[in-house]
C-alpha cells in the first residue's frame, strides 16, 4: 500500500496561484498512475486531473482545462497540480489518489479506479 501526503493548500484571492504538492511512499512512483480530485462541501468527489504511468499521458476536467496543470516528479516521488488563475468555484478539498496500473484518458476519471488516497489539503478561493 502507498502512503500519500497532501500539501500547499490555502485561503486565496480569485485570479491568484497555488501548487499542491502530493508526496508518496512505500512504493515505486514511476510504477503508478495518479490523479487530483476534490470535493467541496455537500457535493460528490470529482476528478479534477490525471497523469498515467503509460507515457505519463495527461487528462483535466473541462472546468480547469488551461488554467491547471498536473506533473509528476518521479525523483522525488511527488505529483504537483499546478492551479492559476483560481476561481471561487475551485474552492475544495483536494485528494491525491494512486493506483498501480496504467490509465487511460477516460479510465483515470473514475474515482473507484484508485486504491490509495491522501487526507487532503483545503483550497480557498475568495472573490
Amino acid at each position: 500500500q502507498v502512503q500519500l501526503t497532501e500539501s500547499g493548500g490555502g485561503l486565496v484571492q480569485a485570479g491568484d496561484s497555488l501548487r499542491l504538492a502530493c508526496v508518496s511512499s512505500g512504493r515505486t512512483h514511476s510504477t503508478m498512475s495518479m490523479a487530483w480530485f476534490r470535493q467541496a462541501p455537500g457535493k460528490e468527489r470529482e476528478f479534477v486531473g490525471g497523469i498515467s504511468s503509460l507515457r505519463g499521458s495527461t487528462a483535466y476536467r473541462n472546468s480547469v482545462q488551461g488554467r491547471f496543470t498536473i506533473s509528476k516528479d518521479n525523483a522525488k516521488n511527488t505529483l504537483y497540480l499546478q492551479m492559476n488563475s483560481l476561481k471561487p468555484e475551485d474552492t475544495a478539498r483536494y485528494y491525491c489518489a494512486a493506483v498501480l496500473a496504467a490509465t487511460t484518458a477516460q479510465s483515470m476519471r473514475d474515482r473507484r479506479l484508485y486504491r490509495d488516497w491522501g487526507q487532503g489539503t483545503q483550497v480557498t478561493v475568495s472573490s
